[in-house]
């Protein structure tokens, strides 16, 4: 209600000064201290959207909380992302809201396209595995963009609830479960000095290739993952950067390698971004599965 209030007071502020007609000197101060709801961050603090939907690098989910909002504010993001591998097309979209630098809730959805290997193996060309996830992240401490003056990273801890559509395929290629949860932490930090961002995580995980063969084989339960980020910033529009992620392998028929990436994401606006890279995703089905990636995000 306060917010609301001062909102109103602001516009009837504003009414009155362009009837008298303001110095412009007047009208900017006015202006600048209206209160903001959104995008009070830096470009490119919020990262971009992980494959599953939130808020990191292009494969491992960061500490950071998704879009610009500040402690104060609201903000969110979307985006659509596709991987075209050598065997296999990935495709994934969905978006994310940030409340108040502090919690981040996502809804992403991943489709992985057989093409001319579903008809080898008798599923028909181009059929497809589609996968719901559900994300959760909390801030737990630190800031890695305004903690300059200490080595204390951003924590968060964060879940992923995956639902795969094909449960009788992933169960006939020795998966236990079409549904499972991913728990992790994530540390991020930001060196502004250096222009360098570092993220580690730690994922305690059954999916198999992130849940779309399904969850957990071969008797096994959970494992604990590794997944890392470095990226550097030569402006703030600009980051280069490699993130790999190692991976369960459970599945007696379809072998699983940790995979790796390079990528390069640009941000003509503080709103739009898109990034490309090329991706080694380790072993899918048949062989090692490479190619390039594109992904395209925006936030508020």
């Amino acid at each position: 209600m306060k917010r609301v209030r001062a909102i109103a007071a602001y516009t009837l502020a504003a009414f009155l000064l362009a009837m008298v007609q303001p110095s412009p000197s007047v009208a900017q101060d006015l202006v600048q201290d209206m209160p903001q709801a959104f995008s009070g961050r830096l470009k490119l603090t919020g990262g971009v959207n992980q494959i599953e939907g939130a808020a990191g690098g292009g494969f491992t989910p960061w500490a950071l909380i998704g879009g610009y909002g500040t402690k104060d504010q609201v903000g969110g993001a979307m985006f659509a992302t596709q991987v075209t591998l050598d065997d296999f097309t990935v495709q994934s979209f969905g978006g994310l809201i940030g409340w108040r630098n502090r919690l981040e809730i996502s809804a992403a959805q991943q489709s992985f396209d057989t093409r001319e290997v579903g008809a080898a193996l008798g599923l028909g060309r181009g059929f497809k595995i589609t996968q719901n996830t559900m994300g959760l992240k909390i801030r737990l401490v630190g800031d890695a963009v305004l903690d300059q003056d200490r080595l204390l990273p951003q924590i968060a801890v964060g879940a992923q609830f995956k639902s795969n559509d094909r449960g009788g395929l992933v169960r006939a290629l020795g998966a236990q479960d079409s549904q499972g949860t991913d728990y992790y932490v994530s540390a991020t930090k930001l060196f502004l000095a250096h222009s360098t961002l570092v993220n580690l995580t730690v994922r305690s995980t059954q999916a198999n290739q992130y849940g779309i063969l399904g969850f957990g084989g071969l008797g096994k339960g959970r494992s604990l993952e590794s997944e890392g980020s470095i990226a550097y910033l030569p402006r703030q529009d600009l980051a280069f950067g490699f993130e790999w992620r190692t991976k369960p392998d459970n599945l007696a028929i379809a072998k699983e390698e940790a995979a790796m990436d390079l990528f390069v994401a640009y941000a003509p606006t503080k709103n739009w971004s898109v990034t490309a890279g090329y991706a080694d995703l380790g072993h899918i089905v048949t062989r090692s599965q490479t190619g390039l990636y594109v992904s395209v995000n925006t936030s508020f």
